[in-house]
């Protein structure tokens, strides 16, 4: 019998969409948590900001919020504030803010974390986050569960 893995911390925001998880990464002050504002402001739900637990099982990657930040998110001028938080979901896609994010995408690049591979996209980080970017490129390129 085979003994799972535990849980590794990545620095990384994730939301929920309809079950499926997105994590979010980018260098700091790209605007990761705007991001997962935006779309928890449009029905998403916070597993995780700036640091999420990730762990293989049965072939997916389950992303978990990390347990020093659990509830939380950064909310830029008005500091950490508590939300409500999904225990765990499976990992769909992976989104980098990327000042470098090519213009347009024929796939998705995909990026290997902790033996699982995910489809990956990259978007130019905006004052403004691109919640509806996001969205499609789930709908469009996202693993389906």
């Amino acid at each position: 019998m085979t003994v799972p893995a535990p849980p590794v911390a990545r620095q990384a925001g994730c939301i929920a969409i309809d079950g499926r998880g997105v994590l979010i990464e980018g260098a700091p002050g790209t605007g990761k948590s705007s991001l997962a504002l935006a779309l928890i402001d449009r029905g998403a739900e916070l597993i995780g900001d700036d640091s999420v637990m990730l762990a293989a099982e049965n072939g997916r990657l389950i992303a978990s919020p990390h347990p020093n930040t659990h509830g939380l998110i950064e909310v830029r001028n008005l500091g950490l504030l508590p939300f409500p938080c999904r225990e765990n979901a499976p990992v769909a896609l992976i989104v980098t803010l990327d000042p470098g994010a090519p213009r347009y995408i024929e796939k998705p690049e995909q990026a290997v974390l902790t033996g699982i591979a995910v489809p990956m996209v990259r978007l130019w980080p905006q004052e403004c986050p691109p919640a509806l970017k996001v969205e499609l490129a789930l709908d469009h390129y996202g693993l389906q569960f």
